[in-house]
């Protein structure tokens, strides 16, 4: 591979591992990365936010239900962006979808979460459950159903946003030779966001401003809490709105002031092609599964996907249930899971500065194995010392002075930083680029299945196994072995996945590699002279 493909040529050492970017780029680099670091910032919090609100109210037995509502929620999701991009362009979609997530959460926090007690329907539920005991977990969803809907909406940030949105546009506007350079700041700044996150979140949570509820409510007592978590709701959602907001700013500037240039001309064509052929022919969802059906490679990063988020995913359920016990208030929950995001942005942070460098010497497949070998290691220790903490924990204990419930949080706490850390830095990266060398319709249909009803597959799967286990066991963590088992099958499809898609990637890529490196270096070419000639 040359060098001229990257596009590392002039850059020093440093440089190529920290910012490997022409200037002449910035114009449409810094704007994208921008977008993507607010996006994740929002995405970040919201993860730690439904988690605090729903388990904390419910228990975390009550999340493999609300994972089973995800998947037919993402299709409804996938549905509506497929409908909207038959009849819409990209840039409109992107400014319906975003809208209708921020006012939602708008709507949540300022008016839904207050009214909790009024709308939340707990007598009757009470009853239901009396008379019939064995549905309790399905009652439980219904009785708590606005923290229910506003879990499964935070999910779906994540995918319909960040994945199908976000990433389809960047594959859309990126050449291959730009994305080995362009992904791997683009990692950076994701994980720089999450970290940014999980402080903003502590700072907030860790605030004694009150602002004269002391004189209202007794302090101390259940109920100031309660309120004070409220009133810090409310800011925490303010802030997310305003970031979602800027994103939107910011989308409108990189449309009228970047894809304007001769160089988009190509993306504006396919634009208005689409836009010409949606009367011929309007692509359903069917449409877009029958790719992943007739094709290998799609197929390939459709078990990537779906073993990554089935894996994290069974393991996280069990933590979880172990977390809550430790803390059981929203705010220490929320905090403890903010040092968490602050911790995985850092680990993430340091990792991807290498992860260019890392593709580059090692290839693609190598860097996309990285991710299932740290979950098989760090699982691996989660679960033996679950397994044995009865004789592991008195020894800890003695050592460490730690009680074996809170050095088995904080060793699922490594696990899960470890675990993310390697998705957010590498994960997302690799598997960006594998839609990079696909035809345009192809990439788009095939990556909104993948992304927006792959992911949830997942999840909705890691579900489906823990709610089928909880009918026989009736704790979290008397089903862990057999979860654990899963999880081993899981991961080794997941590795023998990456290979063949690795193999596919090379094969796609190998024929093209000249005629990009020859169009990158003209590239380069030309924007030095006209950089020479506007200093001289």
């Amino acid at each position: 591979m040359s060098t001229s493909l990257d596009s590392d040529a002039g850059f020093s050492t440093i440089r190529s591992y920290c910012w490997p970017i022409h200037r002449y780029e910035l114009k449409k680099f810094l704007p994208m990365l921008f977008i993507m670091i607010l996006i994740c910032f929002n995405y970040s919090i919201l993860r730690n936010l439904k988690d605090s609100i729903v388990i904390t109210s419910s228990g975390a037995e009550i999340i493999p239900f609300i994972k089973m509502i995800l998947l037919p929620m993402a299709i409804l999701f996938t549905v509506i962006f497929t409908k909207l991009s038959n009849h819409y362009s990209q840039e409109r979609v992107f400014y319906i979808m975003i809208s209708f997530f921020l006012g939602f959460y708008a709507l949540f926090a300022y008016v839904l979460y207050p009214l909790r007690d009024s709308i939340h329907p707990h007598e009757t539920v009470n009853w239901l459950s009396s008379l019939y005991p064995s549905i309790k977990w399905p009652l439980t969803l219904i009785e708590n159903w606005s923290f229910t809907l506003f879990y499964v909406m935070a999910e779906l940030w994540s995918v319909m946003i960040m994945q199908v949105i976000f990433w389809g546009f960047a594959n859309e506007v990126t050449r291959v030779h730009e994305s080995r350079r362009f992904y791997s700041i683009f990692s950076i700044g994701s994980n720089i966001a999450a970290a940014l996150a999980g402080l903003s979140a502590i700072i907030f949570i860790s605030s004694d401003m009150t602002f004269g509820l002391e004189q209202t409510i007794l302090v101390g007592s259940a109920a100031m809490e309660e309120a004070v978590w409220e009133q810090k709701l409310g800011w925490i959602m303010g802030l997310i709105i305003l970031c979602g907001l800027t994103v939107i700013v910011l989308f409108r500037w990189i449309n009228k002031n970047v894809l304007i240039d001769p160089e988009f001309d190509e993306f504006h064509k396919i634009k208005n092609l689409a836009t010409a052929t949606k009367k011929k022919k309007k692509q359903s969802l069917r449409e877009s599964f029958s790719y992943l059906k007739n094709s290998k490679y799609l197929l390939c990063i459709a078990v990537l996907v779906v073993s990554y988020n089935l894996s994290i995913n069974l393991v996280e359920i069990v933590w979880k249930d172990l977390l809550k016990q430790l803390y059981p208030a929203k705010a220490d929950f929320m905090k403890f899971m903010s040092y968490l995001t602050l911790c995985q942005g850092i680990v993430s942070t340091i990792t991807a500065f290498f992860m260019s460098k890392i593709i580059y010497r090692f290839g693609w497949t190598f860097t996309a194995l990285i991710t299932p070998i740290t979950m098989m290691v760090t699982s691996t220790a989660f679960f033996s010392f679950l397994f044995f903490k009865e004789s592991l924990g008195p020894i800890a204990t003695s050592f460490i002075g730690f009680s074996p419930l809170i050095l088995a949080a904080y060793i699922g706490f490594a696990q899960n930083c470890f675990s993310k850390a390697a998705k957010y830095s590498v994960f997302d990266a690799t598997k960006e680029m594998a839609f990079i060398p696909l035809e345009h319709e192809v990439k788009l249909k095939g990556k909104a299945a993948i992304d927006g009803v792959g992911s949830r597959l997942g999840k909705s799967g890691s579900s489906l196994i823990h709610t089928g286990l909880l009918m026989f066991f009736y704790r979290l963590s008397d089903s862990s072995p057999y979860v654990a088992t899963i999880l081993l099958v899981v991961i080794v499809g997941w590795i023998i996945a990456a290979k063949s898609l690795g193999h596919q990637f090379n094969d796609l890529v190998s024929p093209d590699e000249n005629q990009d490196s020859e169009s990158a270096s003209q590239e380069e070419v030309s924007h030095a002279f006209i950089e020479a000639k506007a200093k001289g």
